[in-house]
């Protein structure tokens, strides 16, 4: 057994050639498959596979080795699943020499080990009652390691009453607040299963007073027990370094031979990870289980987002959704059942770290609702657990159901349930309103408790959580330190353990991200949790209260935003919020800003700064504005990259306030700031200057459009010029700020005045920055880049001192757009340049007949392609799609001259029929939201084509016997349809 330790990645040396690698491998594997023989004793069998077990874990850790083959996964499956229940009391499996990936549960045979085990139903019940009390007695003094297996072997549906039975005993009505105790809510199960069923042995420690060998026979089957967990832990860790081996999408083929499933009515249920973590009885083993059982669970969002049973199905088959919903639900249920059995402290972490990675993956908008509620109820307890590692988990659990696809209706009524349904009612959630001698870590009522309130009904004291985050944050700690506390420098302070306050304040800020409207009743009192924070010593505290901040100002831009749903009196008025930021400006905010040391800091300090609501800003002081202003440009210039990222990107929000945008210094300094953050060499700063550099340049439009000929004469020349020339050269950098630098040129070539274009200092900027946006709208850069591409195109059109229809670039422009149109994949990038195509506003912008009709023959066929796409996720936009292109088809036939009729005409003469269809849908379709977002009503659509059929009358009238073109009567039937069509459907 030397070949494990040969298998030893040495650092800095070459690993095995990958031949000997696969031998290696296959020959761990036949070891593992063969069975023991008699000759061979049970440890000496323990050992061999033991080190066949290091091997492979070697090869898969050290040797960096990918498995690819189904095959080879299916067989390492198979045994690992094989060894990992070795010597499990009570359990024995036979496994086939290869697992095979499939969306149904897996079959596994079992052998039992005693034939009166395998048919539980012959059991009855005997005389033994004091025996059984005696190993409870035993198991008590056993501690740990006292815990054995069910008598019997496969119905791990009834474990349930069962280690309730063992476990809580006759002190479930004694006032100690053990959370094992509290365990009415834990053991729900499907319905149909009986718990109380008295078929079933508990589990118990079988002492040598009762057992049959001696104690030389008792020594030698206590080592055994030893090795053979050794086996388990040893195929539990080469599990783990399996799943990072396997790919995701492959492993979760294996899904059903190592999660649980509710079993069916009278069948047994198959033996899983959680068998493992429910009945071993090495507390380390169930750790290790509980560990391989987190690293399936995570990043299966998408895997569990099929999972669905809102609606019962009555089908003659199970369809995968059910199938998936119901294993997440036994997972539900075997967790919080191994939750109240266990005792050891480490597995007890391991127990909350999987339920919050099941509770971080699990679709619970697509499931029943009660499985959060659950979990809810069952951790409460374990935020006072002794164990510090345990309250950090908890609160890293809490923190998952607040943060899972927020909001969900089901937490909002947990969260809403006040304060005296989860604690006694002795205190509240702020510094303002806490006693200091409060006691609620030390009172817990009955789960079956009623609250105070119905779930749902506000109350006037805050939600649980709320509270218990900003106790365990602010308020000193009560008691002595577990054992743990040990392992962290910072217990000798006043306060609760440095984890645990920042595991709080995380929980707080998901809090407030997730559910705002239950925490803005606080809103004060929480930025003072935030204040106090940031002024502690501890930059991790620090850290962390900043982020809360971030989170406060948030919460309150949501609130405001135009498209937002809160009713304007339901929002946090904006007298509070100007307190709130009055509070965090004359508070720690500005020093944390200045905080060099701690860059990370600085830059949360930064995001914050930049959360907060405009119209709160203007009815700041003036001299804490210009400190804001001042903070921000000062370290625009810092020599970090993530500070100088996160104030650029902050100037970027704060030039979009009306109050600031209107003043030419401010924007002045912003643009200087921001051009010399477009050429630092962190690509990251250089992105968030591009976006800040499209803002600004967004402000110019505003305020072109609403303070006029003042502002463009105010604003230097000179500075212009140098954000046209930097925002072409950003265009060439990367796709992150390369989609951003074209927006911005867009912005800027709109912005121009004829004094400028006129300038020769201009001339070639112009030509260089027309050059690269249409380069970009024809390059394979991402589908981001192009669509703001023919968006800027589109602003370029809108400038009326551009000589657009007359210059050369104005071809190369409309062809760029015409191909883009008909052919692009992404269906948005296409409505944008039909959008871009639609913007000149006179004929003569077109330039030339053969141009014009270019352009209209390219978007006949680009209405004909608007439901060609291989992608199926692109087909939602085609409506969109058809909209923007007879809009623009119905514009362009209103500006027709009469040398350009014959091309039309030709095109309606070959494809009428196609386009008659696709336009009488347009009129059809009504008071429809366009890819732009402007609103067209039936009235206008028709509008524009009667203007159309008006427009091109009058030209075919002056053309009359010089040519047989007839638009205008293809147009007008086109319209009469359509008014019949209402006239039917009206009627």
């Amino acid at each position: 057994m030397q070949l494990p330790s040969l298998l030893m990645h040495v650092p800095g040396q070459p690993y095995l050639d990958e031949s000997y690698r696969i031998v290696c491998f296959q020959t761990f594997l036949s070891v593992l498959q063969s069975s023991k023989t008699s000759d061979v004793d049970d440890i000496a069998f323990c050992m061999l596979l033991q080190n066949a077990l290091k091997g492979i874990q070697s090869l898969l850790n050290g040797g960096k080795m990918k498995l690819m083959q189904t095959d080879q996964i299916g067989s390492l499956l198979a045994v690992l699943k094989k060894c990992m229940f070795h010597g499990l009391p009570g359990l024995s499996i036979e496994m086939p020499a290869a697992l095979y990936p499939a969306p149904l549960p897996q079959y596994d045979k079992r052998s039992p080990v005693k034939q009166e085990q395998s048919e539980p139903a012959t059991f009855k019940q005997t005389g033994n009652r004091r025996k059984k009390s005696k190993g409870k007695q035993r198991r008590g003094e056993l501690g740990e390691e006292g815990r054995e297996d069910l008598g019997d072997s496969g119905n791990e549906s009834v474990l349930g009453a069962d280690m309730l039975k063992l476990r809580l005993g006759d002190v479930q009505n004694s006032p100690c607040s053990d959370p094992r105790t509290r365990a009415s809510d834990v053991a729900y199960v499907p319905a149909g299963k009986d718990h109380s069923s008295s078929h079933y042995t508990s589990w118990k420690r079988i002492s040598s007073s009762e057992s049959e060998y001696s104690d030389a026979e008792g020594g030698i089957q206590s080592k055994t027990r030893s090795y053979q967990a050794n086996v388990r832990q040893g195929a539990l860790a080469c599990f783990l370094s399996a799943i990072k081996s396997i790919e995701k999408r492959v492993l979760y083929g294996y899904w059903s031979a190592f999660v649980p499933d509710a079993p069916g009515i009278g069948s047994p249920q198959s033996v899983s990870l959680m068998t493992i973590a429910l009945k071993d009885p090495s507390p380390k083993t169930r750790a290790c289980a509980l560990q391989v059982l987190s690293a399936i669970l995570e990043g299966s969002k998408q895997f569990l987002s099929v999972a669905e049973d809102a609606n019962d199905h009555k089908r003659a088959f199970t369809p995968f959704s059910v199938t998936i919903a119901s294993s997440i639900r036994e997972l539900h249920r075997c967790l919080l059942l191994a939750l109240v059995a266990e005792s050891s402290s480490q597995t007890l972490t391991q127990i909350v770290k999987c339920l919050a990675n099941l509770v971080s993956n699990a679709p619970y908008s697509r499931l029943k609702p009660g499985l959060l509620t659950r979990v809810w109820n069952q951790i409460k307890p374990y935020i006072c657990h002794k164990d510090v590692n345990v309250r950090v988990s908890s609160l890293t659990l809490l923190g998952a159901i607040v943060s899972v696809q927020a909001p969900l209706p089901e937490v909002q009524l947990l969260l809403q349930q006040p304060s005296s349904s989860g604690l006694n009612n002795s205190g509240s959630a702020t510094p303002h309103r806490f006693n200091s001698s409060e006691q609620w870590r030390k009172a817990f009522p009955s789960e079956g408790e009623p609250p105070d309130n119905p779930a749902g009904c506000t109350s006037s004291e805050p939600c649980w959580l709320l509270r218990l985050c900003v106790s365990i944050i602010v308020l000193p700690r009560e008691g002595s330190c577990s054992d743990s506390d040990a392992n962290f420098p910072s217990f000798s302070s006043v306060y609760e353990p440095c984890p645990l306050r920042l595991e709080s304040l995380q929980v707080l800020a998901l809090l407030v991200k997730g559910y705002f409207s239950v925490a803005q009743s606080y809103f004060l009192e929480l930025g003072e949790v935030a204040c106090r924070c940031m002024e502690e010593m501890d930059p991790s505290i620090q850290l962390h209260g900043a982020k809360l901040l971030e989170e406060l100002g948030t919460g309150v831009l949501q609130q405001y935003k135009p498209d937002s749903a809160v009713a304007p009196d339901q929002r946090v008025p904006i007298s509070v919020v100007v307190t709130f930021w009055t509070m965090m400006l004359n508070g720690p905010l500005p020093g944390t800003l200045q905080n060099s040391p701690h860059a990370t800091l600085q830059t949360s300090a930064c995001d914050a700064l930049s959360s907060i609501l405009p119209e709160a800003f203007s009815s700041l002081q003036n001299d804490q504005q210009i400190l804001c202003v001042t903070l921000l440009l000062g370290l625009n210039h810092s020599e970090n990259p993530l500070v100088k990222a996160a104030a650029a990107r902050a100037l970027g929000v704060y030039i979009l306030f009306s109050c600031l945008r209107q003043d030419v210094m401010f924007v002045a300094d912003t643009a200087n700031a921001i051009l010399n953050s477009l050429h630092d060499k962190s690509p990251n700063v250089r992105a968030k200057a591009a976006w800040s550099l499209g803002n600004l340049t967004d402000t110019l439009i505003i305020n072109m459009e609403t303070m006029g000929q003042s502002f463009q004469e105010e604003f230097s020349d000179l500075l212009l010029l140098k954000m046209l020339q930097s925002a072409t050269e950003a265009s060439k950098d990367r796709d992150k700020v390369k989609s951003n630098a074209v927006r911005a040129l867009g912005n800027v070539l709109h912005f121009l005045q004829p004094y400028h274009i006129a300038n020769p200092r201009f001339r070639e900027a112009i030509e260089e920055s027309l050059q690269a946006l249409i380069s970009t709208v024809q390059s394979e850069a991402t589908m981001k880049v192009r669509w703001n591409a023919c968006y800027a195109l589109g602003n370029v059109f809108k400038n009326p001192a551009l000589p657009l229809g007359e210059a050369p670039w104005t071809t190369q422009a409309y062809s760029a757009l015409s191909s883009v149109v008909k052919s692009c994949k992404n269906f948005k990038v296409r409505i944008k340049s039909a959008m871009a195509l639609s913007i000149p506003s006179k004929r003569e912008c077109y330039g030339s007949t053969e141009q014009f009709c270019q352009i209209w023959s390219a978007l006949v066929v680009a209405l004909q392609k608007s439901e060609d796409t291989e992608d199926f996720l692109e087909f939602k936009y085609s409506a969109s799609l058809r909209t923007q292109i007879c809009q623009a088809l119905l514009h362009l036939l209103s500006l027709a001259k009469s040398t350009d009729l014959p091309v039309i005409w030709e095109t309606i003469t070959e494809n009428g029929d196609a386009i008659k269809s696709y336009v009488l849908q347009y009129l059809k379709s009504g008071v429809e939201e366009n890819e732009a977002g402007v609103h067209t009503d039936l009235c206008e659509r028709e509008r524009v084509l009667k203007g159309a059929i008006e427009h091109l009358g009058g030209i075919e009238k002056e053309l009359e016997g010089k040519a047989g073109v007839r638009v205008s009567v293809y147009l007008e039937d086109v319209l009469t349809n359509h008014a019949n069509a209402t006239e039917l459907t009206e009627a």
